[in-house]
């Protein structure tokens, strides 16, 4: 089900930092994060947090309501791919 989805952090790996020819250190550098922080999140290490977000947003890389929903769809379609946990309903339609 996964299979075409991919963790947001590719997306900054592959389409911001690369096709700009922009190391992680120097985007790092650019957002006033540590390397460390920001290389985990294009390994698919780590979410895209608000606070990554915005600051994509400043640096003029999409919106942080785009990472943010990326982030969100990614992370639904993992657990739905992991398997739904049992629940039992609350509200009878």
């Amino acid at each position: 089900m996964m299979h075409n989805l991919v963790h947001p952090g590719e997306v900054i790996y592959e389409d911001v930092l690369s096709e700009l020819e922009i190391s992680v250190a120097e985007a790092a550098r650019s957002l006033g994060v540590s390397r460390v922080a920001l290389s985990r999140v294009p390994h698919g290490h780590a979410a895209v947090s608000p606070n990554f977000a915005i600051r994509f947003e400043l640096a003029g890389i999409g919106t942080a309501k785009l990472w943010l929903d990326m982030q969100t769809a990614y992370d639904l379609a993992q657990i739905r791919e992991d398997g739904l946990p049992d629940v039992k309903k609350l509200v009878q339609l």
